[in-house]
């Protein structure tokens, strides 16, 4: 009776490595996607959370609309991102290069272990996850990214910010594929005079 416990373990779905089909799956999943329109929840290690609106139009262009009390606004034009910060009327531009999750915006992603490779990856009944690193972004830390697979949909990403913070991003209420609004990825700036380039 004592190794009862053990049965859950015995019976559990394994998780396994890699395989290329589960690599084409989810090659094939952030190629195919052409826009996306998502609700999310972002909360960091450090305690801090917040929530807002999360807008994309591949190749590069991304708007992150945070609720109060955060107040912040991210737009990416393809070129550059501009993070405004509502309470303090500061303007930064950042350099995509700068952030890991600009990288899954591109029109084609290849994981090819090269450029791209595999750092971990887990996969049991429920969701799959990978994380992801750029050889040539050594400044950069990795992305894991996290997938329901029934259906197969991105549900989460994770990042290490500049801080060492771990910054997890999770999706609800996601529309792939809608038509969006082009204006939603311009920003003009009114005043230079509080703004600057974060490098």
């Amino acid at each position: 009776m004592k190794k009862l416990w053990l049965l859950p373990l015995l019976y559990a779905p394994l998780a396994h490595a890699q395989t290329a089909a589960d690599l084409s799956k989810i090659e094939n999943y952030l190629n195919a996607m052409t826009t996306m329109e998502s609700n999310f929840v972002q909360m960091a290690s450090n305690g801090a959370t917040s929530e807002g609106k999360l807008y994309i139009s591949k190749p590069s262009k991304i708007r992150m609309e945070y609720a109060a009390p955060t107040d912040v606004l991210i737009v990416g034009n393809g070129d550059e991102i501009i993070f405004h910060d509502k309470e303090l009327d500061q303007i930064t531009n950042i350099d995509y290069d700068d952030i890991p999750g600009t990288k899954i915006l591109t029109d084609t992603i290849k994981i090819d272990n090269k450029s791209l490779k595999v750092t971990d990856f887990y996969k049991d009944a429920g969701s799959t996850t990978i994380t992801l690193e750029y050889a040539k972004s050594k400044d950069m830390g990795p992305i894991t990214l996290i997938f329901n697979n029934n259906p197969f949909e991105l549900r989460q990403w994770k990042i290490i910010d500049p801080q060492s913070v771990e910054v997890t991003l999770s999706l609800y209420d996601t529309t792939i594929d809608k038509p969006l609004d082009e204006n939603l990825f311009s920003y003009k700036v009114k005043s230079r005079k509080n703004s600057k380039r974060r490098r």
